[in-house]
């Protein structure tokens, strides 16, 4: 084939927006939610985030798989170049017996790759940011944390931030009512 590169024999190629698009759509169908960090949204300002394994005993994961786990008050924190989870309380599970039980409230270990690692170490120090978890979920039979590099909101941002949000949905609403041609007077 001219112009074709190995690999390419009849594939579609996207523009990389599309692509990843695709690809995040795709994730999203494989992506089971477990719990969520609703309160950190409120409380935090989130700079960036990114996902990052954990390491669990058998019967954490049996405890998630049922739902059971309470993220709030959790953070991250980097500990000798290893990033520890400290302040989740997953339950024991309900049919695991004498070995098989866990520490509800140990920490856990997260699994990111050096580099992430480091970056987040020297973010963390040089501005004073906190890591904190935003949701956990299984993605093709894994869990998943999704890590949250923030910065603590004021009480006065807090409130900012519920006006604003108040003021988008009230815009949203005239704009809805403009194109189904009802006035508000």
């Amino acid at each position: 084939m001219r112009g074709a590169t190995a690999g390419q024999h009849g594939a579609r190629q996207y523009p990389p927006r599309v692509a990843r698009k695709a690809r995040n759509q795709a994730q999203d169908e494989h992506r089971k939610l477990v719990a969520q960090n609703r309160r950190a949204r409120y409380d935090y300002e989130v700079l960036d985030s990114f996902e990052c394994g954990i390491a669990l005993q058998g019967s954490e994961v049996k405890s998630l798989r049922a739902g059971r786990v309470n993220l709030a008050d959790s953070f991250a924190r980097i500990d000798r170049g290893e990033l520890w989870l400290h302040g989740v309380h997953v339950p024991p599970y309900d049919f695991a017996h004498g070995i098989g039980g866990h520490d509800p409230e140990r920490p856990r270990k997260l699994l990111a790759h050096r580099r992430q690692i480091d970056e987040l170490t020297g973010k963390v120090q040089e501005r004073s940011l906190t890591l904190i978890p935003l949701s956990l979920y299984f993605l093709d039979g894994r869990v998943k944390v999704e890590l949250a590099l923030v910065k603590g909101r004021r009480t006065y941002d807090k409130r900012r931030v519920i006006a604003e949000r108040d003021a988008q949905r009230e815009a949203a609403r005239d704009m809805a009512r403009a194109r189904r041609g009802h006035d508000r007077t």
